[in-house]
């Protein structure tokens, strides 16, 4: 994996979110009445500051509930042996109510059907929006973000490193890495591949027996070299 390249620092973070907080909140309207569920692993965290940030508006603090969905992935059969399986946790009843979904990045759609699947298990939602930090592209399910903190279109062979400092120990980032063969192929030494070429193209011989072979009748009389190509 590459170095990376950051897209985002934490003070621009901070500006997405506190965006986001402020789309939420004009759909929530006066009355309130979002719960905020945040997407194992760094959509937890998002969900939480959301929440704070709203509430420093003058909003009452949505509550915030934690959701795993590995046992609903559609490839967990492919991908994991033994999958890791993390709390859900919600602290009130889901029926009835509005739930923004909050996870870092959107990608092929499949963590958020996946997520999906997993909040009908635990109730019936009066309407489900979606919050993420980033859009990245690359969509292989009809599913699309309500609330988007920054777009980046980025190649199937990269990957965007969201990096927060309650999930990763470190400093708000966003990085963009490109990803590398796990074995590059290694590069071969000029000389030896010129030597391989020129052997490639030098003529072929037949085996020219010693005249006290012949001689003795052991060996077929000698013969001249044949070109490719050439007649006999």
């Amino acid at each position: 994996m590459s170095v990376g390249t950051v897209l985002m620092n934490a003070e621009e973070i901070d500006r997405a979110l506190a965006r986001l907080a402020h789309q939420i909140m004009e759909v929530a309207g006066e009355s309130g009445g979002v719960v905020l569920v945040g997407i194992h692993t760094r959509g937890v965290p998002l969900a939480r500051r959301l929440a704070r940030k709203i509430a420093a508006a003058g909003r009452e603090e949505p509550p915030v509930g934690i959701l795993d969905i590995n046992l609903y992935r559609d490839d967990l059969s492919q991908t994991f042996d033994h999958p890791i399986v993390r709390r859900t946790e919600v602290p009130l009843p889901l029926s009835g109510k509005r739930i923004v979904l909050v996870d870092d990045v959107l990608y092929t759609g499949r963590t958020i059907r996946a997520a999906m699947d997993a909040l009908t298990d635990l109730g019936r939602p009066r309407a489900v929006k979606l919050a993420v930090l980033i859009d990245r592209g690359g969509r292989e399910l009809p599913i699309h973000a309500d609330f988007v903190g920054r777009t980046f279109m980025v190649g199937p062979d990269q990957l965007v490193d969201v990096q927060l400092g309650e999930t990763d120990g470190t400093n708000d980032r966003v990085v963009l890495r490109t990803h590398e063969p796990k074995h590059p192929r290694k590069a071969e030494p000029a000389a030896k591949a010129k030597a391989k070429a020129k052997a490639k193209a030098a003529p072929r011989t037949r085996r020219v027996p010693s005249a006290k072979a012949t001689a003795r009748g052991k060996l077929p009389p000698r013969r001249k070299p044949v070109r490719k190509g050439a007649g006999r």
